[in-house]
């Protein structure tokens, strides 16, 4: 095969910038399977890495993209085979090795999903990362003791990737869900998924008390910061919360008395390398149980050409639902 186009991340003068560039496999990392990349994602870590706002990479020229899905051209490990559609999000796509925003893909063995009956390669990235982390964060909860009979759940920053597939997972899981964003137009789209409430992160009353009312069984929290902290503080005995992101910041300002008085659960969930058979066992039930109905009804798509915006879109938090990348 000849040269194809990735979107390649440099770093110039201590700066990182993306662009688009001819690449060949020879100059791809090692791996075991050659992809044809069908579809990735733009994630929020994409959009940090892509622009050089965050230090996410930690070897320069790399591709881009923790997402990929598409088709296996060839393998030298017996499990994969030419013609196999495959997905894979995560460990370390993008950040030492090459990542999803190129025609081909070369990636450890070790690293891919077979595609699960029920879903598309498209359906696969519309999911992605995002929707993979806000699954996972269910699973675990779940193993954790919450059940919709514990009471409602709250999903923060529900408009984003994690937070607009948990609203709609939990909802379909029979959870009554409260969706909390800092978007006022985007209520409809929230209830669409299945929210019974909509908050205003704007009207919040976060109060300072270690301990306040205990509204929440369970919590999906995309977010950090100040309303991971108030979130420790109203979660019910025995409350579960499970933290995937940092966008209002990686400080935690709390007590222990959420977790000596009611017991609640804080939960880390890492889906970047997470072991594979939680990886497989999660992506069936996406494709199954957990198949998201209304995702794709506001999905956006762009091309390779179209990064750049996704990536300004992200980081100025005006995103709703997921953005999927057509190779």
């Amino acid at each position: 095969m000849n040269d194809f186009r990735a979107f390649r991340i440099s770093e110039n003068e201590g700066r990182a910038s993306g662009q688009l560039v001819r690449a060949t496999l020879d100059e791809l990392t090692a791996g075991e399977v050659v992809i044809k990349t069908a579809y990735s994602g733009v994630n929020y870590k994409d959009a940090l890495a892509g622009t050089g706002t965050g230090k996410i990479l930690r070897r320069f020229p790399l591709i881009g993209g923790i997402d990929l899905a598409g088709t296996v051209v060839s393998s030298t490990d017996t499990a994969f085979h030419e013609g196999d559609h495959v997905l894979a999000t995560g460990y370390d796509l993008s950040v030492t090795h090459d990542g999803g925003y190129a025609e081909y893909a070369r990636v450890p063995a070790g690293w891919i999903v077979p595609l699960p009956s029920g879903l598309t390669l498209r359906e696969a990235m519309a999911i992605g990362t995002a929707g993979f982390t806000a699954a996972l964060s269910v699973a675990d909860m779940e193993k954790n003791g919450l059940s919709p009979k514990e009471g409602p759940v709250i999903v923060t920053g529900a408009t984003g990737g994690v937070g607009s597939v948990a609203v709609e997972l939990l909802s379909r899981l029979g959870y009554t869900v409260t969706a909390l964003t800092g978007k006022n137009t985007a209520h409809d789209f929230l209830r669409e998924l299945g929210a019974s409430e909509v908050w205003s992160r704007h009207e919040l009353e976060m109060g300072t008390r270690p301990l306040e009312k205990a509204l929440w069984a369970g919590a999906v929290d995309a977010v950090g910061g100040d309303l991971l902290a108030w979130l420790t503080r109203t979660m019910k005995v025995g409350g579960t919360i499970a933290s995937s992101g940092l966008t209002a910041g990686i400080a935690l300002n709390t007590t222990v008395m959420p977790f000596i008085l009611r017991g609640v659960k804080l939960l880390g969930i890492d889906s970047a390398s997470c072991d594979i058979d939680t990886r497989r066992t999660v992506w069936q039930r996406l494709a199954t149980e957990l198949k998201p109905q209304h995702l794709y009804t506001h999905l956006t798509e762009v091309t390779l050409d179209g990064l750049d915006d996704a990536f300004q879109i992200l980081l100025g938090g005006t995103a709703r639902g997921r953005i999927v990348v057509k190779i």
